[in-house]
């Protein structure tokens, strides 16, 4: 059906059908740039090209000459509006833009005088009009276009006069095309109206500037250079027998049953050479496997010197956290000095309670030698078992907390020292992680071993290159049309011949499987080479990933170390408190007990004996023994068992033995493992 005149046209030659279908091709090639990005209609003109040279023209009105000269400049002259539109985004130079829009205008031209054609015009009918208008409106746009821009080029090259000439030019045309643009639709009209305000707004201040500043005369147009056209796009070839523009071929798969059978009997022959081939390759990388795996040699690793020129990313990370916490040993040194000083203090006072009850034991023992009896004390004051069970309990808990307090100087003495290298420059911590010191021989030894395991590895490849190779040569190998004209008895020799062409590969495959036996036979020898090397390598890995872990873990034992601290610091610092009201018990019970010896020594012995009278107070503080002193034998005997002992005074009643000191020495050094958290104790 023509698409002018809607009349059925009918001819019975194939080179018609074949005319139909590229004129669709270029149809859809034109909507599908109009719907898209218009970057197919250079595809469309390259189809109603081809049309135009290889096929008659007499089949119907929409395949003239005429006719598809008309799409073919229409199609370009879109192509080429496409790259004026990019080029305008991109910023490009005014020139290059003006001479793209002349294209523009060129190619538009070329379809106005196929339209302007007598034979078009009665060919098209009533849409002629139509059309003719719609391209001279194009012409006079891009036109205007153009002299805009080479108005600012004028103005880049301050060239004043040429400047309003070139707008006053494109105002002229941009008013001729608003002329022939009515009846065009609302967006048409806004884009001619937003050109108006662009060149009117050019030329005005253009004229004004030249008028009032630069005094320039204003050429004639005729006498400035034409704009050239720069034609940037053209008609794609197109030809009918590539598939990607015809598609796949319809009548691939009518094939005679013969030739499908022959075909079958050619893929299995296919099949039963791979089969053999990949039998030996099978059986060689089996041999290889279990080779490399008892060797046990990984070529990343073999060589793994480069590791020990930098500091592993993990430890990197742990200076980093470091270097913006610079007072971290301080810190921790100053946590536990705090620590230290609190467990002195609660230490002092536990020792000076423990030595008021022994000396206070030790005046009752004394007094019982002098007296050979001890009344009861009264039982006023507080008593010194009430002080003593709980001096007792506070120093069971001292002990327990002395050593966790003992385990956790021993813990920050053990990571000190790390915490330190991890805080310091990036070289020193570089120094302190081992690295392996090899000689000439050894390094001899470690490149040839691994120039050997390279080849291994390139054989590999290679092996597994040509298997893809003959995969996909047997997957691609189609010889139906050659099976559609051979005779049955020619089969057999055809499969033969075309098998030939499998043998280069084979050839390759062999050589490649023989030469294993040969590589395997020299890594076993640079094997018994490496070991004393690969030994020594191996301590040096060892060392240097046992000091990596040991700093990590000195970094993430800070943390634990404050914590732990901090809950020493808070058990001592109330044990401090609880000691310290124990003390004044203490010494309230004491002076009790010395209160009641002293008035013992003051009274009559004896059951029954009339009271004495109080005594003065002395005018010094005096101790019990002196106003035993003042008494006269005959006030105060003494039983038969006590002759012979030693007199006690003042001096020696009163100072008691000095007790052992509650802190036993300290060990060294302990890991943090041995630290155990006693300050969750009851603190009662």
């Amino acid at each position: 059906t023509e698409i002018f005149s809607g009349k059925a046209v009918t001819h019975e030659d194939i080179k018609y059908e074949q005319a139909c279908v590229l004129y669709n091709l270029g149809a859809l090639h034109s909507m599908l740039g109009a719907m898209d990005k218009r970057v197919s209609e250079e595809c469309a003109a390259g189809a109603f090209t081809y049309l135009r040279d290889h096929f008659p023209h007499s089949y119907s009105v929409d395949m003239s000459h005429q006719i598809l000269s008309l799409n073919i400049n229409l199609m370009l002259g879109q192509a080429q509006e496409c790259l004026l539109e990019k080029s305008m985004l991109d910023n490009r130079k005014s020139f290059l833009v003006a001479r793209i829009s002349a294209q523009v205008v060129d190619y538009y031209k070329e379809a106005c005088r196929a339209l302007e054609n007598s034979e078009t015009a009665s060919l098209l009918g009533k849409i002629q009009k139509d059309w003719k208008k719609l391209v001279q409106m194009k012409i006079y746009y891009f036109a205007a276009v153009a002299h805009l821009h080479m108005g600012k080029q004028a103005e880049e090259q301050q060239k004043f006069g040429e400047r309003v000439i070139y707008f006053q030019s494109a105002l002229d045309k941009l008013n001729e095309a608003i002329k022939l643009a009515k009846g065009q639709p609302e967006t048409v009209q806004e884009a001619l109206r937003f050109t108006m305000d662009v060149i009117g707004g050019k030329y005005n201040s253009a004229k004004k500037d030249n008028d009032f500043i630069y005094h320039e005369a204003v050429p004639a147009l005729d006498t400035l250079q034409s704009v050239k056209g720069a034609p940037l796009v053209k008609a794609l070839p197109v030809n009918p027998t590539d598939p990607a523009v015809t598609g796949p071929d319809i009548f691939a798969k009518l094939v005679p049953m013969a030739a499908h059978e022959a075909s079958s009997l050619y893929s299995e022959e296919k099949a039963k050479l791979l089969r053999d081939v990949m039998a030996k390759i099978e059986a060689k990388n089996e041999v290889l496997d279990q080779f490399m795996d008892s060797m046990q040699l990984d070529p990343e690793t073999v060589d793994n010197l480069d590791m020990y020129n930098h500091i592993p990313p993990v430890l990197m990370e742990k200076c980093a956290a470091l270097s913006v916490r610079p007072d971290t040993v301080r810190n921790l040194v100053q946590s536990m000095q705090v620590l230290s000083g609190v467990f002195t203090d609660v230490e002092a006072s536990l020792k000076e309670i423990r030595d008021l009850l022994e000396e206070d034991e030790a005046q009752e023992r004394k007094l019982q030698e002098l007296l050979g009896r001890v009344p009861p004390a009264p039982a006023s004051p507080p008593g010194l078992a009430e002080v003593s069970k709980e001096c007792s309990k506070y120093l069971e808990l001292h002990e327990k907390a002395s050593f966790t307090n003992t385990e956790l100087h021993r813990a920050m003495n053990l990571h000190l020292g790390n915490l330190r290298l991890l805080g310091g420059p990036l070289e020193q911590v570089r120094a302190a992680l081992p690295t392996p010191s090899l000689s000439e021989d050894d390094k001899q030894v470690l490149q040839n071993l691994k120039r050997i395991l390279a080849k291994v590895q390139e054989m590999r490849d290679q092996r597994l290159s040509l298997e893809q190779q003959l995969r996909e040569m047997i997957q691609k190998d189609d010889i139906t049309t050659s099976l559609v004209t051979t005779d049955r008895s020619e089969m057999k020799k055809l499969f033969e011949e075309q098998l030939k062409k499998y043998d280069q590969l084979k050839v390759y495959l062999e050589q490649n499987l023989a030469a294993q036996e040969n590589v395997l036979k020299a890594l076993t020898d640079a094997n018994v080479k490496y070991a004393a090397v690969r030994k020594a390598l191996a301590e040096v890995e060892h060392k240097w990933n046992t000091t990596v872990q040991t700093l990590v873990a000195s970094y993430e034992a800070y943390e634990d170390l404050m914590k732990k601290s901090q809950e020493g610091k808070d058990f001592y610092t109330d044990l401090e408190g609880k000691a310290a009201k124990l003390l004044e018990r203490a010494r309230a019970a004491c002076q009790a007990s010395e209160a009641h010896r002293q008035q013992l020594l003051e009274s009559p012995e004896g059951p029954g004996a009339p009271p004495e009278p109080p005594a003065a107070p002395p005018a010094s503080s005096s101790s019990s023994l002196e106003l035993l002193a003042s008494l006269t034998p005959e006030a105060f005997s003494l039983d038969a068992s006590l002759k012979g002992k030693q007199r006690m005074n003042k001096q020696n009643f009163l100072q008691a033995q000095p007790g052992e000191g509650l802190r036993a020495p300290r060990p060294s050094d302990d890991p943090l493992s041995m630290l155990d958290p006693l300050w969750t104790l009851n603190k009662a």
